[in-house]
């Protein structure tokens, strides 16, 4: 791609999506910037589109010029291939010719889920990569449910046992992204991402409590009191299902693995985890 090629950004407020415009922006691209609302605002340099995976009449108008593509698949669904089938054969017929899809570590290409959204852009589209991180640093920080839990009652609820998970930090999911998307050379590849550093949810509590001065523990619970838990904290059922199973395999081990990926594609070693709750060290002061 070059620097006259517009790139689309959808999930323009998400963790990955405003880093992913940003870096785009501060070296030279033209990026336009979807969501389902328009920022209070927006930069100058940056051209914002309204776009809801459920409202197909919004689709041409984000696509309109677009060469790249960042795409982000609708928050919990568990099939969104339905969704987002009808966007790529319209970006495709568009004349976008790179997409970046993030999924995620735990899905494979052909898999169920976003494994066949996996599969349909390899084929689609001449450039493209896959982006698979393991879970988010910024869920023990941001708005989620164990930052949350962190702040209110200072634990961390998982069914995922001693299993260990390489968290990654979306600045530098965003910063294998901006590569994918511009890079000369497609990656026409998936990338495995992960942090430095495979950990369990005890030594992530234990971090964070020796960083923060409060106390913070790991409870564990069963995969059916974690969906539970999920489904009263409003994640639609059939949402909840697949995340508490998630839990279940990392518990097994199937996210307790490294790669050097990020390090690879960027030349920039990614953040550790002690590094990142240094940096967020208030985010987990009890609310008021």
């Amino acid at each position: 791609m070059t620097e006259a090629d517009t790139v689309l950004v959808t999930g323009a407020t998400g963790n990955t999506g405003r880093r992913v415009a940003d870096r785009l922006i501060r070296r030279g691209h033209r990026v336009r910037t979807a969501n389902r609302s328009r920022p209070a605002q927006p930069r100058a340099a940056r051209r914002h589109v309204r776009f809801d995976w459920d409202d197909r009449s919004t689709h041409p108008a984000a696509l309109d010029g677009v060469r790249g593509v960042y795409l982000v698949p609708p928050i919990g669904v568990v099939e969104p291939a339905r969704q987002m089938r009808p966007f790529l054969d319209l970006a495709r017929d568009a004349g976008v010719r790179r997409i970046v899809l993030l999924s995620s570590s735990a899905i494979p290409a052909g898999g169920s889920g976003l494994g066949l959204v996996h599969t349909a852009i390899a084929e689609m589209f001449p450039e493209w990569a896959v982006l698979r991180p393991s879970w988010f640093m910024q869920n023990l920080a941001d708005d989620h449910m164990h930052a949350h839990s962190i702040r209110e009652r200072g634990e961390i609820v998982t069914a995922t046992g001693d299993g260990r998970v390489g968290f990654i930090d979306a600045a530098d999911i965003a910063a294998v992204a901006v590569r994918a998307l511009t890079d000369t050379t497609p990656h026409n590849t998936d990338h495995l991402l992960t942090g430095p550093q495979a950990l369990s949810y005890a030594e992530v509590a234990a971090i964070i409590a020796e960083l923060s001065g409060r106390p913070v523990r790991h409870r564990g619970v069963t995969v059916d009191v974690m969906r539970q838990l999920l489904t009263g904290a409003g994640i639609p059922g059939r949402f909840a299902v697949l995340l508490s199973g998630m839990d279940h395999a990392i518990a097994g081990g199937a996210e307790d693995r490294t790669t050097t990926t990020v390090a690879d594609v960027t030349g920039d070693r990614p953040t550790s985890f002690r590094e990142f709750c240094a940096a967020h060290v208030r985010r987990w002061q009890p609310a008021g």
